[in-house]
């Protein structure tokens, strides 16, 4: 069942990817970034609800009292493609850190592009440490929430939380904009580069925001809050 129910999911996602995708390249001459990102999020719920459907994959989330009405810098684990769109569907208008390769994806990378991320080399740390920081803050200040993954690269779940790198809480203190943690364990359901998907429930916790006037303070805060919940979850 399980098999079967991937089968229809995948043929429809990559089906629909395509269109979509010109949409977002013709719309973006024409509506502004957060009304861009307000139709990716459409495509994106279609694909969660088609997620459900088939797959047998559900969520539930914790803590959506904590979001702040002004933009923040969404830190979370990273386990696969899941968070990766349900994070977009959350905070409009956002941006999202992403490396460079995605963006010469045919179709996808285009769409991509429109929706303005950051996109950075992974090879080079201190250039990409810095893009990171520079433009992040410029984003913060005209209204978008950013959305970083500091582990630095999908994780699977029994390896539990990696340590943080220290963007967000530099960012977090050069933008005065607090940081809120977020925890999910979505990788047990929809595995790292599996075409099979697992029928159960996502579970999202969402924390109180975090400030300081250290960096360093702020990103171990923000790491022990994750893994401390993912504790709870996994």
């Amino acid at each position: 069942m399980a098999i079967l129910g991937s089968v229809f999911f995948n043929a429809v996602f990559y089906l629909s990817l395509i269109p979509v995708s010109i949409s977002i390249v013709i719309l973006y001459f024409f509506i502004s970034t957060k009304k861009l990102q307000a139709f990716g999020a459409l495509w994106i719920n279609f694909v969660l609800k088609l997620l459900r459907l088939f797959c047998g994959i559900t969520w539930t989330v914790e803590g959506k009292e904590n979001i702040p009405k002004s933009p923040c810098i969404i830190v979370s684990n990273h386990q696969g493609q899941w968070e990766s769109f349900y994070l977009q569907t959350l905070f409009i208008p956002s941006t999202s850190i992403i490396k460079n390769e995605l963006l010469y994806i045919p179709f996808f990378g285009w769409a991509l592009r429109c929706m303005k991320p950051i996109s950075i080399n992974r090879t080079h740390k201190f250039s990409s440490f810095k893009k990171v920081v520079e433009e992040g803050v410029l984003k913060l200040k005209k209204g978008f929430s950013i959305i970083l993954f500091p582990e630095g690269k999908r994780i699977s779940p029994e390896k539990g939380i990696q340590p943080f790198a220290n963007s967000c809480g530099v960012l977090s203190v050069k933008s005065g904009k607090p940081i809120l943690p977020i925890c999910h364990n979505s990788g047990k359901y929809w595995k790292n580069k599996k075409f099979i998907k697992k029928p159960g429930q996502v579970i999202v916790k969402i924390g109180s925001p975090i400030t300081g006037t250290k960096p360093k303070e702020i990103t171990e805060s923000a790491y022990s809050w994750v893994k401390d919940a993912y504790k709870l979850i996994y």
